[in-house]
């Protein structure tokens, strides 16, 4: 093997952002566009396209579960060597539902709505939430997938 292997690599301190987003749609793209822009300025191994979605998750459900008001959604993405944690802050203390533990059923497939804790939990390499002092955080991590290479010269 040519180079270190993710795990053999030395220690980097983990690149971080967070942003405060508006408590409105308008997050969504916002935050994907951070994410997007996150992975690809430091070349991270995380998955770029679940990351998006994952988040674009998050953010829905703290813009349409919370009330509206001046307290902003925050974004907090952290990029360390084993993977990607990401965080969505807001200002309601009840965890949400189903996060960690699925419900008892299937989601309505005729219903909009129901599938975005179920799409966190089975495409994350783990998913919770947490307290913080002015509500909660709900985050979900990826693990890095080593570069594929290409087939040996002959």
């Amino acid at each position: 093997m040519n180079g270190l292997a993710l795990q053999d690599r030395p220690f980097d301190p983990p690149a971080s952002w967070r942003i405060a987003l508006p408590h409105s749609a308008a997050a969504v793209p916002v935050a994907r566009a951070l994410v997007r822009t996150a992975l690809s300025e430091v070349e991270h191994g995380a998955d770029s396209d679940t990351a998006e979605l994952l988040t674009a998750e998050l953010v829905a459900n703290a813009v349409e579960h919370t009330a509206a008001g001046d307290v902003p959604i925050e974004l907090v993405v952290e990029l360390r060597p084993t993977g990607c944690q990401i965080e969505v802050h807001d200002h309601d203390p009840l965890p949400p539902g189903d996060l960690t533990r699925p419900s008892g059923g299937e989601p309505d497939p005729w219903q909009e709505h129901g599938r975005g804790l179920l799409l966190i939990r089975a495409l994350s390499s783990s998913c919770g939430h947490r307290p913080t002092e002015k509500g909660k955080a709900v985050w979900f991590r990826l693990s890095a997938v080593p570069p594929q290479r290409g087939p040996l010269p002959a």
